[in-house]
């Protein structure tokens, strides 16, 4: 927990963790600027505040590993993984990732304008950034800092809201402010991630194929259905070049070859920020432990490497 909930002379200076076990808070962690985000896993803790991010040993009480500067960072931007840190460079658009086990700093020039988004893989080997101009979703590996592809989300700007990688590290996906969630499909930063997240795919395409026949009469309807479906996922692959034989021509803007989303569904965005479930207007309450006082639009997760 990051705050307090009612006692406004604290302020988001403090994390705090909760044994709910015991029913006491067994660690607090107080900062001289607000808490934006904290990342907490079996042996570590990351803090980020608006300029720096801290990386604590989970232990009692927690041991500080190290803390590092970064660009103004009002999003609390950062990810933790098993074996690695990613945040924000010193420099707008660019990303550190520390080993750590090592301490060792990479340092990857990302994009030419501040970060909007960042979302580490759950495997660890991919690191997937999207800036404040919001038509780009760079990929890279987090072994040799390598960008390995760049997805299209559009043309137009737009403000990323949130990035997901699915459990398996084989699907990206993106929410904007243009009311749309796409989905991509993920490079693979080593051969047998690729060779597991194919099989996967295969075996989720085979199952689902065979739970269709089997729930459904073969009547004329069900078939032209099936052949429908089927044929979709035939021509997923094509489907990411927009352009078709256009991308494959010379000299044309790149948005002609670039990768593109293989789906995409619209979502329900409120922008009134007075407005509540109800549909009732009344004046807005900050949220504590909240940048801002509102909670975030367009979060988007996984259940699995599916749904």
């Amino acid at each position: 927990m990051t705050g307090t909930n009612k006692n406004a002379d604290e302020k988001d200076e403090k994390v705090i963790i909760w044994d709910d076990a015991k029913q006491l808070a067994v660690v607090t962690l107080e900062f001289h600027s607000q808490v934006l985000r904290a990342l907490l896993s079996r042996s570590q803790i990351l803090v980020a505040v608006l300029n720096s991010v801290s990386l604590y040993a989970f232990s009692s009480p927690p041991k500080r590993i190290s803390s590092y500067e970064t660009a103004d960072n009002p999003s609390g931007l950062c990810c933790l993984g098993s074996k690695i840190v990613a945040f924000p460079g010193r420099t707008p658009g660019q990303v550190q990732i520390v080993e750590i086990g090592t301490g060792n700093v990479s340092i990857i020039p990302a994009h030419g304008s501040p970060l909007r988004a960042m979302c580490l893989s759950p495997n660890g080997e991919i690191l997937a950034t999207a800036s404040e101009t919001g038509t780009l979703v760079r990929i890279f590996s987090t072994t040799n800092c390598a960008r390995i592809s760049e997805l299209r989300r559009g043309v137009d700007p737009a403000h990323i809201f949130s990035l997901a990688i699915c459990p398996s590290s084989s699907l990206l996906a993106v929410t904007s402010d243009k009311a749309t969630l796409h989905i991509f499909d993920l490079p693979h930063a080593s051969p047998s991630s690729a060779s597991s997240s194919s099989n996967a795919r295969n075996q989720h395409l085979a199952a689902a194929a065979a739970a269709r026949h089997s729930s459904r009469s073969s009547s004329p309807s069900t078939a032209i259905s099936s052949s429908s479906s089927n044929n979709k996922n035939s021509n997923s692959e094509n489907n990411t070049q927009k352009y078709g034989l256009l991308s494959r021509l010379p000299l044309l803007p790149r948005l002609f070859s670039d990768t593109y989303s293989f789906a995409s569904a619209p979502i329900a965005i409120d922008d009134d920020p007075h407005s509540t479930l109800s549909g009732t207007a009344k004046p807005a309450v900050p949220i504590p432990g909240i940048p801002g006082g509102k909670a975030r639009k367009g979060v988007v997760g996984w259940l699995d490497d599916w749904t």
